[in-house]
Formats: C-alpha cells, structure tokens, sequence
C-alpha cells in the first residue's frame, strides 16, 4: 500500500535559451496553486494523504506543462486554474480521472 492516497508531481523544470519546459508555462505558480488549494480544502496531510511535489524534467516538455498522479500514473496537462480546480474535484476527490485534460 502506497504511503498516500494520490502523490501529485508537477514538473516544474527550467531550460536555459528558451527551450521549451513546463516552467516556461507558469508550472512553478501552478504547483502552488494546487498545493495551497488541496490544504484549503483540508485533502492534505496526514488525514487523507494527498501530496502536491515539484518534479524535475520528466521528458514531455512537447505537451507541457504536465502533471502525473500516482498511484494511477494518470499524466495531465493543463491551462490554467480552472484545470486545476477541475483535476482536484473529479480525479483528487472522487477518483474520476478527467479525460479532456489526459495525455
């Protein structure tokens, strides 16, 4: 049994020259976000064990930026907040993955 329920990592790598990465997509302010939101919500910690983690380059930077949610390995991208809150409601807490959003 995995130590969280769902382990959230964002990739948050920075190229040198402008090539492409998920940082150049606001990955790092993303990850807060979420981050910050699941600790709102009180879905974090110890309690129902759902983790948010920066992520090193994890070699999808074509269809960046990207998320994988484990223990499912479901890889997301996403646009903007309104993403986010929707991964959170539907894949987070009640366990739907969001297709429209999958890669």
């Amino acid at each position: 049994m995995s130590f969280y329920d769902k382990h959230v990592f964002f990739c948050t790598n920075q190229r040198e020259a402008g090539e492409a990465c998920c940082n150049n997509h606001g990955a790092q302010k993303a990850r807060d976000y979420m981050k910050n939101k699941v600790k709102e919500l009180g879905i974090s910690g110890s309690q129902n064990k759902i983790r948010i983690n920066s992520a090193g380059c994890m070699d999808r930077c074509e269809e960046g930026p990207v998320i994988v949610v484990y223990p499912e390995g479901t890889w997301y991208t996403y646009v903007d907040e309104s993403d986010l809150d929707e991964i959170i409601e539907e894949h987070l807490k009640n366990g739907r993955i969001v297709e429209r959003l999958k890669i």
